[in-house]
C-alpha cells in the first residue's frame, strides 16, 4: 500500500473569481470551489458573483457533485455590520455548502442568522496552533484554513492535537501575501484602499527604487529582474511536488489561490493538480516520475518563480 493510501484523498479546492472560472473548475475536476459575492469578500478586484450568478453557479456545481464555499471574509468596521445580516439571509436561500469567515463578529452573526450552514475559518484569522483551532471547534467550527506561515512539522503537530472530525485546509498553490496571514496595511497607507476590506492594490508588487535621505530626488534603481523591481513581493507557492507529505501531515483540503485569475489559469491549474492528486493515490512512483511534467504545465501560467513557502523552513 502506498503511504498516502493511509489517509483519505484530500479535497481539491479551486478559486472561482467569476462564472467562467467556476465553469472551468467544475469541468476540470475540482472537488469544491470558493467564490465571493459583491460584498464582504476580500477580493473586490475579482469579477465576483451577482446574486443570480451565484444561484446559477451553485446549481451548476451541485449538479456536477462539486461543493461551493462562499467567502464572507472581510474584516468588518462598525458601519459594515448593518448589511451583514441581510446578506447572509440572501446566501441562506442559495444553499452554499459553507461560508468562509475571518471576523469573529461576522462569525457570530452567521451562527445567529444561518446556523445550518457550516463555517470555515479563513486563513486571515491567523490560526497558528492547536489551542486556537480548539477554540473555534468549541464554537462549532469543523474546518480551519491554517495560516500560511506554518511548517509541515507544525501542521502535523496541530493535526495530532485536535479532534479527529476537525478538518485542516491549507494553500498549496498561488500568490502569497508579504504580510502576516494577509493582514496588510500597505495598500491603505499608500492609496486609501483597504486590503482587509477586499480592496488591495497589491502595492507590494509595484516597482520601487531607493532614495537616500540626504539626496532627495535622486532615485537609485534596485535591479531584481527584467520585469521590474518588486522587492516586497514573495515568490508564488507551488507544492505539487510534495503531495504525499501534505497528505501525511493530515491536510484535508488542498487550496489553490487565484480568485482574480482568468478562467484559462483556473483550467490549467485545476487539470494539473487533479491529475497529480489522482496519480499520487493510484501509484506514488508514477506520480513522482511525472512531477517534472506537472511543473512544466504550471509554468505556462506562472508570472513569478515558484517555491515551497514556509512548509520546509
Amino acid at each position: 500500500m502506498n503511504p498516502v493510501e493511509a489517509r483519505k484523498k484530500p479535497e481539491l479546492l479551486v478559486p472561482a473569481g467569476g462564472p467562467e472560472a467556476l465553469q472551468a473548475a467544475v469541468r476540470c475536476g475540482a472537488d469544491a470551489v470558493y467564490l465571493g459575492g459583491e460584498v464582504f469578500s476580500l477580493r473586490a478586484k475579482a469579477k465576483n458573483f451577482s446574486k443570480e450568478e451565484m444561484r446559477e453557479g451553485i446549481t451548476l456545481a451541485h449538479t456536477n457533485g462539486v461543493r461551493v464555499y462562499v467567502t464572507v471574509n472581510a474584516f468588518a468596521h462598525e458601519a459594515d455590520l448593518s448589511g451583514v445580516e441581510s446578506y447572509l439571509k440572501e446566501l441562506t436561500a442559495l444553499s452554499p455548502d459553507a461560508l468562509i469567515v475571518a471576523d469573529p463578529g461576522v462569525f457570530s452573526i452567521c451562527r445567529r442568522v444561518c446556523p445550518q450552514i457550516p463555517v470555515h475559518i479563513s486563513t486571515q484569522a491567523n490560526n497558528l496552533n492547536h489551542e486556537s483551532c480548539r477554540f473555534w471547534y468549541d464554537l462549532g467550527v469543523k474546518r480551519i484554513v491554517l495560516a500560511r506561515e506554518l511548517t509541515l512539522k507544525e501542521i502535523t503537530a496541530i493535526r495530532a492535537a485536535i479532534p479527529d472530525d476537525m478538518e485542516l485546509e491549507c494553500f498549496v498553490h498561488g500568490a502569497v501575501c508579504m504580510a502576516y496571514s494577509g493582514r496588510c496595511h500597505m495598500s491603505k497607507y499608500l492609496t486609501g484602499r483597504d486590503a482587509n476590506a477586499g480592496s488591495c492594490t497589491q502595492s507590494c508588487r509595484w516597482n520601487y527604487t531607493v532614495v537616500e535621505e540626504k539626496r532627495p530626488g535622486q532615485y537609485i534603481p534596485v535591479e531584481e529582474t527584467e520585469r521590474g523591481t518588486t522587492i516586497f513581493a514573495p515568490n508564488d507557492l507551488c507544492m505539487i511536488g510534495h503531495l504525499p507529505e501534505l497528505t501525511q501531515a493530515g491536510i484535508r483540503a488542498f487550496k489553490i489561490e487565484g480568485r482574480t485569475k482568468t478562467a484559462t489559469y483556473v483550467r490549467k491549474v485545476t487539470e494539473t493538480y487533479r491529475r497529480a492528486i489522482d496519480d499520487c493515490f493510484a501509484d506514488e512512483a508514477l506520480y513522482r516520475a511525472r512531477i517534472p511534467a506537472y511543473m512544466e504545465a504550471l509554468q505556462e501560467g506562472a508570472s513569478r518563480p515558484y517555491d515551497t513557502g514556509f512548509y520546509f523552513m
